[in-house]
């Protein structure tokens, strides 16, 4: 058996490693590149591999870093199965469509810019008027602001200039969604000749799940586990990573590890709800606006959840709430449909007092463009939650458009955010500032092709990470009864992976930190 690490190798996004056998190849996670638009699109499009030959793929969770190039998988050969727990195939069912959306939206806006660069050209010859500019411009619209997508591909065509393609479309999403086959945690599924897989709680997100693959050939037993994005203890909702593993599950020949946080530590879980508390009292007080960019999947909910707790004891101020995202509205939704994965205290929170967790009085889920752009103008006190969480796409542009400026509001960030995102920009630019004591001009943020004063606050807290840090991931190995031969550390910033690996040899595990494309052979033990 063998292992060959493709992504999420030395970076955070792009999860994608197969394992080989004599008679098959799965793949471990099939996601999307994040960061710089060029460098990740160039990434993204090429699959290192023919897709014809993947027997099936195993998701551990339905973040479009893990899931989000199966619809190109599927549109490129592959038959077989996508097999996942029944709450990511949920999530996918509405994710992966979003993607295509996306990938489709940024393609129109890519070819709009090409064609209205080469009208601009002819009219202008490079020192036409404003008005010739603007000419130019409104060309390629229709009732004033919507692309004429008809009149661009005319122009791109009689041009002869290269068109920018999507990634995928719906229907190559709606097509992969046709593959998926979900299973229950703890149950033992067949994914291949001798080869088949158990998936276990990962505390991750719901439905993420740690992946335990074994394999029997000519009186060997070869086994891989594989965390896909471990979470923390304790936290709401979800259940922790699990620690025991049945006997035939125990030994592992290579655990494929994460390592987001392999050299960093969080805020303890307790603190983020008193943490929480603060960062809207201190906003209130200033009259602000506390603007959230929140994954739609996970942390959107997450928030929702401890927002409602602080709501019922009288502990944060009558400000209204607003989920400003279509897909987290979905995704709220799917959490609501399965209580089934839900922790206990979350039974005993809500559920057995009859409440829904995700839903309150002050809470509001915005459904039009139209509301949606009332309540960026907004400038009375609240509290918006929108995506994307690391502030790349969505809604949440324009959100930070209209109060980023604003010294009285504050822009929350509660995940990570990867190298090369707008999120990670503001994070950084925004700390710094306030360390040095807000003295001198603001720094400058771009977003949507326009340059604003970072003047809102900037507060990070890391007790709402769904990735378990340097001391819990060490503890998952520690406490859980799992016998590991070998770890491949991986999804983690190069530094952060190298870090935890070391961490982990100085501690008596014998790990290591694989490169894009590498291969590793798995011997495997007699029966």
């Amino acid at each position: 058996m063998y292992v060959t690490f493709y992504g999420a190798v030395r970076e955070v996004t792009g999860s994608l490693h197969v394992l080989a056998t004599a008679h098959d190849h799965l793949v471990l996670d099939c996601g999307l590149f994040q960061g710089r638009r060029k460098k990740t699109a160039e990434k993204n499009r090429v699959l290192p591999f023919d897709p014809a030959i993947i027997t099936s793929v195993i998701l551990s969770h339905a973040h479009i870093d893990h899931s989000g190039r199966i619809p190109l998988l599927a549109r490129n050969g592959f038959a077989g199965r996508i097999v996942c727990t029944r709450v990511t195939r949920d999530a996918c069912g509405y994710l992966l469509p979003d993607a295509a959306h996306i990938q489709q939206s940024d393609a129109n806006y890519l070819n709009y810019k090409t064609a209205r660069a080469a009208l601009h050209r002819i009219e202008n010859q490079g020192s036409g008027s404003g008005k010739k500019k603007r000419r130019a411009k409104t060309a390629l619209k229709t009732n004033g602001h919507r692309l004429d997508l008809e009149a661009i591909d005319r122009v791109i065509s009689s041009l002869r200039l290269e068109k920018v393609e999507p990634l995928y479309t719906a229907a190559d999403a709606d097509h992969a969604l046709g593959l998926f086959d979900s299973v229950p945690y703890r149950t033992t599924v067949t994914v291949g000749r001798n080869l088949e897989c158990t998936f276990y709680e990962a505390g991750h997100i719901l439905g993420s799940a740690i992946s335990i693959i074994r394999y029997r050939e000519k009186g060997r037993i070869y086994s891989v586990g594989f965390t896909g994005d471990l979470g923390r203890f304790q936290k709401p909702i979800l259940r922790d990573p699990a620690l025991d593993f049945p006997p035939e599950h125990r030994r592992l020949d290579l655990l494929i590890m994460e390592s987001t946080y392999g050299d960093r530590t969080h805020e303890p879980v307790g603190d983020m709800r008193s943490t929480l508390k603060q960062v809207v009292a201190e906003t209130y007080r200033r009259k602000g606006c506390v603007v959230i960019p929140a994954f739609a999947y996970g942390r959107t909910q997450e928030l929702l959840y401890v927002l409602h707790e602080l709501f019922d004891r009288g502990e944060l101020p009558k400000i209204p709430v607003y989920v400003d995202s279509p897909l987290a509205t979905n995704i709220t939704r799917v959490f609501g449909e399965h209580p089934e994965v839900y922790d206990r205290e979350t039974h005993r929170t809500f559920l057995e007092k009859g409440e829904n967790p995700f839903r309150f009085d002050r809470l509001r889920f915005v459904e039009s463009v139209e509301e949606s752009m009332a309540l960026m103008r907004d400038t009375r006190p609240h509290i918006v939650l929108s995506a994307s969480g690391m502030c790349e796409a969505g809604r949440i542009l324009h959100h930070l458009r209209y109060k980023i400026h604003n010294e009285r509001n504050t822009i929350l960030i509660v995940g990570y955010m990867a190298k090369h995102t707008l999120g990670r920009r503001i994070l950084e630019l925004g700390t710094r500032w306030e360390a040095e004591g807000r003295k001198g001009k603001p720094p400058i943020v771009r977003l949507l092709n326009k340059e604003y004063p970072l003047k809102a606050r900037v507060v990070q807290m890391g007790g709402f990470s769904a990735h378990a840090d340097r001391d819990e991931m060490l503890k998952f190995l520690r406490e859980s009864n799992l016998k590991i031969d070998q770890v491949a550390v991986v999804h983690g910033e190069e530094d952060q992976s190298l870090a935890f690996a070391k961490l982990l040899n100085r501690n008596g595990y014998r790990a290591m930190v694989p490169r894009a494309g590498q291969i590793l052979g798995i011997r495997g033990r007699r029966k």
